[in-house]
């Protein structure tokens, strides 16, 4: 299914440069090209509005400033059960459902290629911190245990994924100007993604745990 909706350009938008993404599965990717591999360290800027009139979601810009997802949640009265993830053309990278299991929420994430992830939230007796995990592919088993490859840890306004082994793979926090250092507000945020992974299936992750909080 692919959604094709062009978006002109905004002119009362102000575009905020930014100066961020995830361990490629090589059991799904194995022998094929993989578009969205950042070579170095990149940065993304996050607005969580749709450039959709009236309309919820998201929209990310690379460090050039260049549209590269979107999110456009027409449901915009409550929380959506079904988000679609695209990039600038519309095209359907990641279809995002919320999961139910009795008392126990989640969100899965899957595309076309076979990849698959679910984000469901960790919880703790007496917890610090809000943690996710994220189960990936084969691993993710109804009703039954499920190891975690990847780990979300909220700290404030600032968010982590890590890996099995507790290596960051990206960083979320709210972005500052480049000109006065002035926080751009909660709407406007920075993603720093490390070197050999894949930004989509980060910004898919991303998009579920901002579902989880229902921000889209």
């Amino acid at each position: 299914m692919q959604i094709y909706n062009p978006i002109s350009p905004v002119k009362t938008m102000v575009k905020i440069y930014p100066h961020l993404a995830f361990p490629v599965d090589i059991g799904v990717v194995e022998d094929k090209i993989v578009p969205y591999l950042t070579k170095e360290q990149e940065s993304f800027t996050i607005w969580m509005k749709s450039l959709v009139f009236h309309s919820k979601g998201c929209t990310v810009f690379d460090s050039k400033g260049n549209l590269i997802y979107r999110v456009d949640n027409y449901n915009s009265k409550s929380c959506s059960n079904e988000v679609y993830f695209m990039d600038s053309y519309g095209k359907i990278l990641f279809t995002l459902r919320q999961k139910k299991s009795g008392f126990f929420k989640s969100w899965e994430g899957y595309n076309s290629t076979g990849t698959r992830f679910r984000l469901s939230k960790i919880f703790k007796i007496l917890p610090r911190d809000s943690s996710y995990k994220v189960v990936m592919g084969s691993r993710i088993v109804d009703g039954g245990d499920q190891q975690s490859c990847y780990k979300i840890v909220n700290r404030g306004s600032v968010f982590a994924i890590k890996d099995g082994s507790g290596r960051l793979m990206a960083e979320v926090k709210n972005k500052l100007s480049d000109i006065s250092g002035l926080d751009l507000g909660e709407d406007v945020l920075t993603m720093m993604v490390e070197p050999q992974l894949d930004h989509s299936i980060i910004m898919g992750i991303v998009i579920a745990y901002s579902l989880t909080k229902c921000k889209l």
